[in-house]
């Protein structure tokens, strides 16, 4: 399975799963969820190493399609990577917090 919900990316990242939020930079500073590592995915390439190896990596982005490319990606490349099927705006709908770049209350549109 490389799709989760919003419900089991929360669980996942409970369990001590990274979440890895590839979305392009303007998108991050008006919400991201809390906690989210920041690359977007036109610099994944270049930045790959700071993802570490022996943890699960939960990829997100606005509705799933750029996140699904990244995780089969990284299981390609050796990571174990989900992607967060329906990305922030299933985060946002399912009520999980969303916050904007200075820690204030987000938004995802």
């Amino acid at each position: 399975m490389t799709d989760l919900t919003a419900a089991e990316a929360v669980s996942s990242i409970e369990a001590g799963a990274l979440l890895l939020d590839v979305r392009e930079d303007f998108e991050w500073v008006e919400g991201h969820a809390p906690h989210a590592v920041h690359i977007p995915i036109g610099e994944l390439g270049e930045r790959v190493g700071e993802l570490p190896i022996d943890r699960t990596i939960v990829c997100i982005c606005h509705v799933g399609a750029r996140s699904a490319m990244v995780s089969d990606a990284l299981n390609r490349g050796g990571w174990t990577a989900l992607n967060v099927q329906g990305g922030m705006r299933a985060w946002a709908a399912a009520g999980y917090p969303v916050v904007d770049d200075t820690g204030g209350v987000g938004f995802i549109d």
